[in-house]
């Protein structure tokens, strides 16, 4: 329920012509996403978009600071600015990229996942399945600009794109490392990973929650170029224009035809699915688990 009235909130202030981001002048201009002339932004604390409708993109930054956390308002955000973008038929793409120094997205929020009543976990998790839906089966190209570390539910949205271009900072790891925390990554984790490095890698990736440093996620396939950091929102803008010559018709119904059958698994199988999560996060150890690691990052913090 709150995720819905979040929604038509967001919806109305969001569908408002061009809102400005924070921080900008009402009337103002702001920069264009490619560096040319200016056009207005919009967006929402949370999530903040950069069109160029002559391009026929966006840039999507992400700004839930310190580490783009998936939290429940910042899924919502995200949802209705793609719903903008697919609906605006002047835009065919978008560049998803985090405006939070060296973090693309630390993943799902675990303070959503702890302390929490089961209703509020089935709402969260519904949240994240709907993100993954709209995102992997947009009709828009998807690039993701990785400019920073990218485990667990960051890895998963940057999975979702059509082509990944990754940072080249030994630091900028990026993989499902669920394990670790002692989770479990749901099937259609498992699905995404498989579908994109094949499943001997994703096996071992899996069961160890490995994270691949540049260079290695290239080498397995996790991502598709690895630039200079400084080079990353260019080379996804110039990856972005061979796919853009592509007819779109073709492409994207080329798209439905590869990823349908993994989504529609979810589909399925989703109810099920928000039942599994639930009773697997309520249980005393994993919430016990949780409040330790939610603990240990307080102190380091300190």
């Amino acid at each position: 329920m709150a995720l819905a009235v979040g929604m038509r909130v967001l919806t109305r202030s969001l569908l408002r012509p061009w809102v400005r981001g924070p921080g900008a002048t009402p009337g103002r201009t702001g920069p264009v996403a490619g560096g040319g002339d200016c056009v207005r932004c919009f967006g929402s604390p949370r999530v903040l978009v950069e069109p160029d409708p002559a391009a026929g993109f966006a840039v999507m930054k992400m700004r839930n600071p310190p580490v783009n956390s998936l939290s429940l308002e910042f899924l919502t955000e995200m949802l209705i600015s793609l719903e903008k973008l697919e609906s605006d038929k002047a835009f065919h793409a978008i560049i998803i990229t985090s405006d939070c120094p060296g973090i693309f997205s630390a993943g799902l929020d675990l303070k959503e996942m702890c302390g929490r009543d089961p209703t509020h976990y089935a709402e969260y998790w519904k949240a994240v399945q709907e993100l993954w839906l709209r995102f992997y089966l947009s009709h828009l190209v998807v690039i993701s600009a990785i400019n920073g570390v990218s485990p667990a539910g960051g890895c998963l949205l940057a999975l979702s794109s059509d082509y990944r271009v990754l940072a080249d900072n030994p630091k900028y790891a990026i993989g499902l490392n669920e394990t670790l925390l002692g989770i479990v990554a749901p099937f259609w984790f498992k699905d995404t990973l498989v579908n994109t490095v094949g499943h001997r890698v994703a096996e071992r990736a899996l069961q160890l929650g490995l994270l691949f440093p540049p260079a290695e996620a290239l080498r397995v396939g996790m991502v598709d170029q690895v630039v200079p950091e400084d080079q990353v929102q260019s080379a996804a803008r110039s990856v972005l224009a061979q796919w853009l010559a592509i007819p779109g018709h073709a492409r994207q119904l080329t798209k439905t035809l590869m990823r349908k059958p993994t989504a529609d698994r979810l589909l399925k199988e989703r109810d099920a699915d928000i039942q599994n999560f639930v009773r697997f996060i309520s249980r005393d150890a994993i919430q016990k688990a949780l409040r330790t690691y939610l603990e240990k990052l307080k102190q380091k913090k300190s």
